[in-house]
């Protein structure tokens, strides 16, 4: 299965994502769509104005839109009825939009996608307002399909939410920590790995457990998918903070950062806990100074992915997210039949550790 192939199974689902996205977050609300109910006179004016026009700002952007994706391919692989259930895509997408939105208040950041971050047009109290929004709006979803699915599955959707978004906080809480540097202690590999598979994995667990639950599948198949899913998660995250030391500004400006952002975030990636764990002291200490000063000096960035980069730590990364990919595979090559969703899921969860920007 060639890489051109997945590009093309991905660009072929995405009007299905976006008109599903488009259900469930109306680009215009009115008394037609708005779900809630009212005592009074509502200003629906006033109301677009700080979710509906934010919100489809940012969505705008683009984005991969990798995680609809991956839940289609498992519910499709398991022979669901995707009729019934293909609405279900909107809860990880549009979640995930959401800590995006709250990501970039927390990191102060300029740019998402090579576009102004949310707060920085239309405020903190709207950006805010509009992340923390995105995690309810999908939910309507489940009320809506009451008449369709059980209520036993519809409960398990629900709970998998929970349990999800719950893990979600608890990774950014550790990486705004160790962004921080004001712990004594460094991160080790397996506290990376378990920060990655809350803040990065759980969405794509999310999508997989759901696909496995409206399946109707059950618990023990759901675990060893959601496994899957959250490698794919890390291996991915892996892949994107290697992307931000080893390409170019001008690889990167079509991404939206610059090169070395990370390092002024002071970000402990895989990466870099590789290289603190292989440098001497003397190179170890200037790291970590370089890393918790949070600077812009091209200069200091340039010599901290030098440091990075002299330890092995860029090819330990990648071959640590390519066997999480291909360990997790192995796990769930026996729960499938052969088909052609099998041969794209396959292909999918290789293209996107191995992609370019």
């Amino acid at each position: 299965m060639s890489k051109i192939d997945v590009i093309k199974f991905i660009e072929e689902r995405k009007n299905l994502i976006e008109m599903t996205i488009e259900k469930y977050i109306p680009k215009e609300i009115d008394a037609n769509n708005f779900k809630s109910k009212s005592r009074y006179t509502i200003d629906f004016s006033a109301l677009n104005y700080g979710i509906s026009d934010p919100l489809w700002d940012f969505l705008s952007y683009g984005g991969k839109r990798w995680r609809p994706v991956l839940f289609l391919l498992i519910s499709e692989s398991l022979g669901a009825n995707m009729d019934k259930i293909s609405d279900f895509l909107v809860i990880p997408e549009i979640a995930h939009n959401g800590t995006i939105i709250i990501d970039d208040i927390e990191d102060n950041a300029d740019l998402r996608r090579g576009k102004p971050a949310l707060h920085k047009v239309y405020g903190v109290d709207t950006a805010i307002n509009c992340g923390n929004a995105m995690y309810f709006l999908p939910l309507q979803v489940v009320e809506d399909h009451k008449e369709k699915l059980s209520i036993e599955t519809l409960y398990r959707v629900y709970s998998i939410y929970l349990e999800e978004m719950r893990n979600l906080h608890y990774g950014q809480a550790l990486d705004i920590t160790w962004h921080k540097g004001i712990l004594e202690k460094e991160p080790n590999v397996e506290e990376y790995l378990q920060m990655t598979a809350f803040k990065t994995g759980t969405l794509s667990r999310m999508a997989a457990r759901m696909a496995v639950a409206l399946s109707e599948k059950d618990e023990k198949i759901e675990a060893t998918f959601g496994k899957f899913a959250e490698s794919i998660g890390i291996a991915f995250q892996i892949q994107d903070d290697l992307l931000d030391l080893t390409t170019t500004d001008r690889e990167r400006e079509a991404f939206g950062k610059s090169y070395g952002n990370d390092i002024s975030e002071g970000k402990r990636s895989l990466a870099v806990i590789y290289a603190l764990l292989a440098l001497e002291k003397s190179k170890k200490d200037k790291l970590i100074k370089i890393l918790n000063a949070h600077t812009k000096d091209k200069k200091l960035i340039m010599e901290a992915i030098s440091m990075i980069k002299e330890t092995g730590a860029i090819e330990s990364s990648r071959e640590m997210a390519n066997n999480l990919v291909l360990e997790s595979w192995e796990d769930i090559n026996s729960e499938l039949k052969e088909s052609e969703a099998k041969q794209y899921l396959k292909a999918f969860s290789e293209f996107l550790i191995n992609r370019k920007i």
